[in-house]
């Protein structure tokens, strides 16, 4: 049904929180597509997915005109030349409060593939893809994604949070997946995430991921492999890390003048390299429904926002892999195949020496081979093609 490439289909997913770009556009945008396109010629993928959460960023109101001339840029630059078919889905819509959740989904197929489908959801039918589109104005009823925002009240000390998921289908290299873009809760407030272990932000996250894994896994369509990627938000255990890494450090208050309650806490202890991946366990609990390669890349956030300082971390948060690539068991297996060659597996950031914005893009490589998704010969038969 799709295109068979006997060297495997090259696969590249990427996620990238990139409401600091529309900040300060003229610097740290420039900088930002200039390590992208690397990725991109370092790897030479058929398929590259870009999953980007605060589309707009923090002021959309004053920055959603930045957001045009960045996928401008992406669409029409001279290293995606190759790529002659695209889909990008952006939620610009920040009128409607209700639904309105600041995820920008980016697709890109190189001319190399000859065939390749995407789902339609409202038909349940596969579609041939051609052409270079840009949705914007009608995602919510746009038949070849599902969108939802999460109830309001999953995080009810956010008002206005934009918080939700994208989900979109496609097919190639005979193997169906789902490409699910997310973004989840915040951490409010350091003092309520250092009170508990784990903290209440963490019970909030496991909610909402729950709530997407289900709505993916439902009875209305088949099942298939599916990539979850985004801003989760993992936080590491506040507690943990602070009664562990600082057991020796100095504990100063900060209080409100007017109130007298606590508004900060801060900890100093000095030559302490240990790392801090035995602290990240948000996702222990879904260890039977996600599955994650082997992390080998700093932090993710918080960065500073200084174009001049790349490695820099922001002093305000304890730093966190906050940007993942998940899949589901089947599309571990996708990933993992024998024939996958260790080098051709690679899950890294992008821009490790540079500013990126707060957060570091992370990306996943893997090759896509021919029948890789096809367990058994009636794989696509709820699935008509047109």
């Amino acid at each position: 049904m799709a295109g068979k490439l006997t060297a495997g289909s090259g696969i590249l997913l990427v996620t990238a929180n990139v409401g600091s770009l529309f900040e300060d556009p003229d610097n740290l945008q420039k900088t930002w597509l200039r390590e992208f396109y690397q990725t991109v010629q370092s790897h030479k993928p058929h398929f590259i997915a870009v999953h980007c959460q605060e589309v707009g960023g923090k002021n959309f109101e004053a920055s959603m005109s930045h957001v045009d001339c960045f996928v401008k840029e992406l669409l029409s630059s001279d290293a995606m030349k190759e790529y002659n078919r695209a889909r990008v889905y952006l939620d610009e819509n920040y009128k409607s409060q209700e639904h309105f959740t600041a995820l920008g989904s980016c697709y890109f197929i190189h001319e190399s593939l000859k065939n390749i489908h995407q789902f339609d959801f409202k038909a349940k039918k596969f579609k041939k893809l051609v052409g270079k589109e840009i949705y914007s104005d009608t995602l919510d009823s746009s038949p070849m994604l599902e969108k939802e925002k999460f109830p309001q009240d999953y995080f009810p000390e956010c008002k206005w949070s934009r918080k939700g998921f994208i989900r979109t289908r496609w097919a190639l290299a005979d193997c169906t997946f789902d490409l699910v873009n997310i973004h989840l809760f915040h951490d409010a407030s350091n003092i309520l995430a250092w009170e508990k272990s784990p903290s209440v932000y963490s019970g909030t996250r496991q909610k909402a991921l729950g709530f997407v894994l289900d709505r993916i896994t439902d009875q209305r369509f088949e099942k298939v492999p599916y990539f979850v990627f985004g801003d989760f938000n993992f936080r590491l255990d506040t507690r943990q890390v602070v009664e562990s890494l600082c057991s020796t450090a100095t504990m100063q208050t900060v209080r409100a003048g007017d109130t007298n309650c606590v508004d900060k806490l801060i900890f100093r202890e000095s030559e302490n390299d240990r790392k801090f991946l035995q602290f990240d366990s948000e996702l222990s609990c879904f260890k039977e429904r996600l599955h994650e390669l082997e992390i080998s890349f700093p932090p993710s956030y918080p960065y500073s926002e200084d174009s001049s300082q790349g490695k820099q971390y922001m002093v305000t948060r304890c730093p966190a892999w906050c940007d993942r690539i998940l899949m589901s068991a089947t599309a571990k297996d996708l990933v993992l195949k024998p024939e996958n060659e260790e080098k051709t597996l690679v899950y890294d950031n992008i821009g490790a020496n540079v500013c990126m914005g707060d957060h570091k893009p992370v990306y996943l490589f893997f090759r896509l081979t021919a029948g890789a998704g096809k367990p058994n010969a009636n794989k696509h038969k709820c699935c008509n093609v047109q």
